[in-house]
């Protein structure tokens, strides 16, 4: 557990991303971009994959082709992985500590809402074994939200979803969990705290910015951003 700075301040919201943090959906990225990658003798790196993780789908290939000079346009990159993830992604598990956490949270009243990156189409591919655990949220902002004009690191998602609370919330009031970086600006551009998660194989000089960070959602004390303790 390690910390931008000494203090914290108390929230009464919470903001999840989903992929890589709420579901284990970014291994199953990396499984099927590299796919695609080995035909041409290519690597997808996490040095690439730091670059769009949180981004949308279509900007997300366009960096992917161009870093790795791959030669195809981002639509037929975005296309080729699309059909492979349609098999990957139902398979999908929650990661360690989120269900104990979120059950925790509506035990107790909390407010908590889902922003992702992710389209409607693949949102429900991913979350299809998880109906029930998905329905626990107070609302989901989804990437291709109408009114979210921005993808992440800007603010828009992260913006929505506190003003889709019912009263909605200032943002100072909202505690984000992120495991991007692009998603950790875009907590901290909203003008919320972020505990970061990210993957062991990330940059540690990717994760400095954020308010904490963790190695597992287990590790999580919410009393530190006066949320309820655990029972």
């Amino acid at each position: 557990m390690s910390a931008s700075s000494g203090a914290y301040e108390p929230v009464s919201h919470v903001i999840f991303d989903m992929d890589g943090l709420l579901l284990d959906t970014e291994r199953l990225y990396t499984v099927s971009f590299q796919q695609i990658c080995d035909r041409f003798g290519k690597q997808y790196t996490w040095d690439v994959k730091s670059l769009v993780m949180g981004k949308k789908a279509l900007d997300a290939a366009q960096i992917i082709g161009d870093i790795l000079e791959l030669p195809m346009k981002a639509e037929e990159l975005l296309d080729e992985s699309r059909k492979i993830q349609e098999d990957l992604f139902p398979t999908a598990k929650l990661l360690p500590g989120v269900e104990r956490l979120i059950r925790h949270l509506k035990k107790h009243g909390i407010p908590v809402a889902v922003a992702t990156s992710s389209a409607g189409t693949t949102f429900a591919l991913k979350t299809s074994c998880h109906q029930d655990f998905f329905a626990l949220f107070d609302h989901i902002v989804l990437g291709d939200d109408p009114e979210v004009k921005n993808a992440k690191p800007e603010p828009d998602s992260f913006l929505v979803c506190a003003g889709r609370f019912k009263p909605a919330v200032a943002p100072k009031r909202c505690l984000v969990f992120e495991d991007a970086p692009n998603g950790v600006k875009a907590a901290l551009a909203a003008g919320m705290q972020v505990v970061m998660i990210p993957d062991d194989n990330l940059d540690p000089q990717l994760t400095q910015e954020a308010t904490l960070r963790l190695r597992s959602m287990e590790e999580f004390v919410p009393q530190l951003f006066g949320l309820p303790a655990f029972d």
